[in-house]
């Protein structure tokens, strides 16, 4: 029996009433919290644990991050000045040469920073699949079982290229058929559905303007059939809703909504332009949102009406999004990110440094379907704990513990624990060498640019 007692620290514990504890304590046994609550830790808990003493820290759920593109890793830096659909055209040829040596590199190299900013739970879209670059979706779940993070690995796919009206290229797709194998394919042999899973299943194609609906409709179906979640990118541009229209007919939402793309299984990537009665089809049908600031500003896609959505009750999380379109890689910054973005669009009380969090755990819990699991510090959930050092000379006297992270810069990280396993340790990584990955990650960027 493992008994981990984390003492002294300032308990955010993002439940239902938001309970907050100026000094007090968690308690885990074998993965999973036992024990919260205020002031000194009764004794009989000290019994056989290990005591984490977290004076000065302030103590939250691990975070969750709903959105990313893990693979991405290997090409930052490219196309820095351009909107999405030019950023993708620049980008799609370097990215049909990777294969699953290289994208297990670069998602090693992504998850270790994840995991460094605080992040406990990583969901990845992962769409793109060249002819014989191997087993993709193996080599992202075995990157994460080094790394130690929990894993929602989407199977996306493209099937709509240039030739048909598409945007990717010919050679950036699959058939229908294809993409719909490997996606039943990749539930079968990874997706585990118990309350404690280290990897899930997700399946993605990848939006309105690389698919076709057949692929849409029957990937949904699919989904349903074997009973896992249904995720891809929506509303993110300006473009993409000219796109669906002149292309469709519809809106984005009209055109997902009629292919069965709205529900309490679905989760959308982006949503910025999303009308009125757009969000309220979002709401009626259970249907969550990534939300990600810093990607969507890179890219000058717009700032997504969070506040509304909230106020409708949408289920809204956190995203990092693909590193390509968001450097720097952290789920811890987008807290601060997401306060500040979504004040600038609708006023400095629409989004409190609380609400950042609660976007950040129990919120991206909720999209990705395990806020019975994660997302807060209660009894019988699972112990992805994450401590923050607020005593160092970046947030030494700050008033509020939980401004640290939503308004100040990203606090040093003392612990992060996964289902009450250690994953970081003072600032660092103790279940990787973070030396000797930054090697491999800069061997994998330089061998794609050369194949590109």
């Amino acid at each position: 029996m493992t008994r981990t007692l984390i003492e002294n620290g300032y308990i955010a514990t993002v439940d239902a009433r938001g309970t907050e504890h100026a000094a007090g304590y968690v308690f885990t046994v074998d993965g999973r919290i036992a024990a919260v609550g205020s002031g000194p830790a009764p004794e009989h808990l000290r019994i056989d644990a290990e005591v984490i003493d977290a004076s000065g820290c302030l103590v939250t759920p691990g975070l969750v991050n709903t959105h990313h593109h893990l693979y991405q890793w290997l090409t930052r830096g490219f196309a820095q000045d351009a909107i999405l659909f030019d950023w993708l055209t620049t980008l799609y040829p370097p990215w049909s040469r990777i294969d699953a040596d290289l994208t297990g590199e670069g998602a090693a190299g992504a998850m270790a920073v994840l995991a460094r900013s605080g992040c406990s739970t990583v969901a990845d879209h992962h769409y793109v699949f060249p002819a014989g670059s191997g087993d993709i979706v193996g080599a992202i779940v075995e990157a994460a079982r080094e790394v130690g993070v929990r894993l929602h690995a989407t199977r996306g796919s493209m099937d709509l290229g240039q030739s048909q009206g598409g945007l990717p290229p010919d050679f950036a797709v699959e058939t229908t058929d294809a993409a719909l194998a490997a996606s039943a394919d990749a539930v079968q042999r990874f997706h585990d559905a118990s309350f404690d899973a280290m990897v899930r299943v997700a399946i993605a194609p990848c939006s309105p303007f690389t698919v076709t609906e057949t692929l849409l409709r029957e990937a949904a179906a699919l989904a349903r059939s074997l009973g896992v979640r249904l995720h891809t990118h929506a509303s993110e541009t300006i473009e993409e809703d000219v796109f669906c229209r002149e292309k469709i007919g519809k809106t984005p939402t009209q055109f997902l909504e009629d292919l069965g793309w709205l529900g309490d299984d679905v989760w959308m990537a982006h949503a910025v332009h999303l009308d009125r009665p757009a969000i309220s089809r979002y709401a009626a049908t259970g249907t969550g949102v990534a939300h990600c600031p810093s990607s969507n500003a890179r890219l000058a896609a717009g700032i997504a009406p969070v506040r509304d959505m909230l106020r409708a009750g949408v289920a809204v999380g956190l995203g990092v999004d693909g590193a390509a379109s968001n450097e720097s890689g952290r789920l811890g910054s987008e807290i601060r990110q997401a306060v500040l973005m979504n004040r600038l669009r609708t006023g400095a009380d629409s989004m409190s440094v609380r609400d950042g969090l609660r976007l950040a755990t129990i919120g991206g819990a909720r999209v990705l379907g395990r806020d019975t699991e994660l997302g807060s510090l209660e009894p019988h959930k699972l112990a992805d704990i994450a401590v923050w050092k607020i005593d160092g000379i970046e947030h030494a006297g700050i008033l509020d513990p939980v401004a640290a992270l939503g308004l100040g810069s990203l606090p040093p990280l003392t612990r992060l624990f996964v289902g009450g396993r250690p994953i970081v340790v003072d600032e660092e990584l103790v279940t990787v060498d973070a030396p000797r990955l930054a090697e491999r990650v800069a061997r994998a960027a330089r061998t794609l640019a050369e194949r590109s």
